[in-house]
């Protein structure tokens, strides 16, 4: 008896949830980021922190069990179709964009959470939880990685710019149906 492996031509329910809430997580921590840090010291500024902060460690366990889920579970591959259309440029960029994404998924959360530690800032989870410093106290270090948590939050911001371009792009120039892999609904 011979047996066949099936190759899924969607990602899984769990893997499509798991897009979605990050996806929307995503775009309004950093709304809210850009919005609360344009304004001046004051005890509503401090909460939106402590939000903002709420909000980067929610994401950062959402991601971990994205990474987790996608490590475990083989996404479906390119319709052969798509794949021969695509330059080989594509394909790199494709897989890159990806990588990349999950990477700083990770990394911004973790790096605001060291420049709060190294801030002296501890952050108490829905002002319940006191999560334990990454860092110990140090101003240098707290002033060095200010900055990097903006930057790689810009750099997510234009790598979701480009996502999202390459979604416009199959949607309305190739027609190719790829994003149907991606939305909610039956298989």
């Amino acid at each position: 008896m011979t047996t066949v492996s099936v190759t899924p031509q969607r990602y899984t329910g769990t893997a499509i949830a798991l897009h979605w809430l990050l996806a929307v997580a995503l775009i309004a921590i950093f709304g809210f980021g850009l919005y609360m840090t344009s304004l001046p010291f004051s005890p509503t500024r401090l909460k939106y922190f402590n939000w903002h902060k709420w909000a980067g460690m929610t994401i950062l366990l959402l991601s971990a069990l994205r990474i987790v889920w996608r490590l475990t579970h083989r996404p479906p591959a390119l319709p052969e179709a798509v794949s021969r259309a695509m330059p080989a440029w594509q394909h790199v960029a494709h897989h890159g964009v990806h990588h990349l994404m999950y990477v700083l998924f990770l990394a911004i959360p973790l790096v605001g959470w060291m420049y709060s530690s190294a801030a002296g800032f501890p952050i108490v989870l829905f002002g319940v939880l006191p999560l334990p410093d990454l860092v110990g106290k140090s101003p240098d270090l707290a002033e060095a990685l200010k900055p990097w948590h903006g930057y790689l939050a810009y750099a997510l911001a234009t790598l979701v710019v480009l996502h999202v371009a390459a979604v416009v792009k199959h949607l309305l120039i190739d027609r190719d149906g790829l994003l149907s892999r991606m939305l909610p609904g039956k298989a």
